[in-house]
């Protein structure tokens, strides 16, 4: 009988010290601040020096991390085209300048190099396409074309596999792969107009759920393959939109797909501009409540893998308003969502006026007072 109690009491004291051990390990992990600075590279090798603000010259990750960033966000093409500006010769591909912000295998390796030199953890963001892919369209690569869907599956893992293993061959180890890029309506489908073509729309969620369903399993076991203890992700776009995320992540786990987390993107800009909702803090209190709700109803963790505020250095009041909007998005993350917000990313920060609207820099390539919402965190 003594025996047996001391059995017992040491069982209960192993159970409860490893209980404890998780926990702080949860606890011990940090809260992601991150950035999207998959433009950098081909900014700096056109000539432009990013700059602190005291405008001290800096590489672009390591300025990230000197305002208070931990992490990195890599975009991932699978085979894209340079795009020669006019009165330049056009590249081979054999030589390294061919490659320089591409976002291929070669141009991803190269920039994860630098954030793991910098100490900085490393998001891959697989678009499993050639170009820009996100709600509107995920145009399949044009290798890929033709492709059963079983050749299709293949690809998807072939392209995973390729890419991580490269990284992990250069000692890069990242922490997360997000499978896909904002796949609200599915991945690997094109459009014409906006509009799935539908003999083209392997992967589209309303037209092949099934399917859909089986390329996020590919890419996602292909990520683990490499790295088993890696994040796997489905991201979405509308953090705000409750309804759009259980028709999405609901369809995915009906049809059987294994990933690890939930990412978002959140712009009160575009939901102003596209959805009417000119209130922003009602978008950021709507994707703080959408944020618990998905762990409550899936039991995913979410990520915040895109964000951005309007950016216009001729008024200040909408730079301060930008960074009053990016401090309480990363205080409400963090303070009340029960720990089920891991981070934050903001999207290309370091895009200047001209071009891309929610940017976070100046003229002179210096971060604006947006940035200083990650400094005060």
């Amino acid at each position: 009988m003594r025996t047996k109690t001391i059995m017992k009491l040491s069982f209960l004291f192993l159970l409860l010290t490893g209980c404890k051990g998780r926990k702080e390990a949860e606890m011990s992990e940090p809260y992601w601040l991150g950035a999207d600075i998959s433009f950098a590279r081909s900014q700096e090798a056109r000539g432009i020096q990013y700059k602190n603000k005291e405008g001290e010259p800096r590489e672009c990750t390591a300025l990230m991390k000197e305002l208070g960033l931990n992490a990195i966000s890599l975009r991932v093409w699978v085979n894209p085209k340079p795009w020669v500006r006019p009165g330049q010769p056009t590249l081979d591909p054999s030589d390294p300048a061919y490659h320089i912000g591409l976002c291929d295998k070669e141009d991803v390796l190269a920039k994860a190099l630098v954030a793991k030199e910098q100490g900085m953890e490393i998001l891959l963001s697989f678009h499993f396409s050639d170009t820009w892919s996100d709600p509107k369209g995920q145009p399949i690569p044009a290798a890929w074309m033709g492709h059963s869907y079983e050749q299709m599956l293949q690809d998807v893992r072939t392209h995973t596999t390729d890419v991580l293993q490269c990284l992990k061959d250069h000692g890069v180890k990242p922490k997360w792969a997000k499978i896909g890029n904002e796949t609200t309506n599915g991945m690997l489908w094109n459009s014409k107009d906006r509009i799935p073509i539908p003999e083209e729309s392997m992967g589209h969620l309303e037209l092949n759920p099934e399917q859909y369903a089986g390329f996020i399993n590919a890419g996602a076991e292909a990520a683990k393959s490499v790295f088993p203890d890696i994040i796997t992700l489905v991201h979405l776009d509308s953090g705000f939109d409750q309804n759009l995320y259980d028709r999405n992540i609901g369809t995915l786990i009906k049809y059987g797909a294994q990933f690890d987390q939930v990412g978002m993107s959140l712009y009160p800009y575009w939901a102003a501009k596209e959805h009417g909702m000119d209130d922003a803090d009602k978008v950021i209190s709507d994707c703080i409540e959408n944020i618990k709700h998905v762990w409550d109803k899936f039991g995913k963790d979410c990520l915040i893998v895109e964000t951005g505020f309007l950016d216009d250095p001729e008024h200040p009041e909408v730079l301060e308003e930008g960074r009053r909007q990016l401090a309480r998005l990363l205080r409400e993350g963090r303070d009340n969502t029960d720990g089920h917000c891991k981070g934050v990313f903001y999207w290309e920060p370091e895009s200047m006026p001209g071009g891309y609207q929610l940017g976070a820099f100046d003229k002179d390539a210096k971060p604006t007072i947006i940035m200083d919402a990650f400094m005060n965190h």
